[in-house]
């Protein structure tokens, strides 16, 4: 790629998109277990949900494949997602969510990046097999 000028910085990540197989069950798993605001519903096609300043996106993925007012997109398989708690609040999420009978698959211990302290975040399923973390604070160096 050949070098020009340095990109404008990027302020943030306004939406993330995953895909559903059922909408009913996407809607009720992100509505009810998550606890996630639905902002609005195409019925058959799509799901917007509020979290926090972003907006999480979920697509039926053969109609988004389609394209037409967007640029055809999906994915085959699952995708991935990581929400970040308060750290008070990450074993609640955990007997939460295993209340809702969500399988934790695995918990991770992250070792301090950049002068962060180290962070535990733990990994489940949505209905779709989308792979879906909580972290307990930002895993990430600035």
């Amino acid at each position: 790629m050949p070098e020009g000028p340095h990109a404008p910085e990027l302020s943030g990540v306004l939406e993330t998109v995953l895909y559903f197989g059922d909408q009913d069950a996407a809607e009720l798993f992100y509505a009810k277990v998550l606890g996630m605001r639905l902002i609005a519903k195409q019925p058959g096609r799509s799901l917007f949900f509020r979290v926090g300043r972003s907006v999480f996106l979920l697509f039926d993925p053969s109609v988004a494949q389609k394209g037409g007012q967007l640029p055809p997109h999906g994915v085959t398989g699952s995708g991935h997602v990581c929400f970040v708690v308060e750290p008070a609040c990450y074993e609640r999420w955990k007997d939460h969510l295993k209340a809702h009978g969500v399988e934790i698959l695995q918990e991770v211990e992250w070792p301090g990046r950049g002068g962060r302290q180290p962070s535990l975040s733990f990994y489940f399923r949505d209905p779709h097999g989308n792979l879906l973390e909580i972290a307990d604070r930002d895993l990430w160096p600035d």
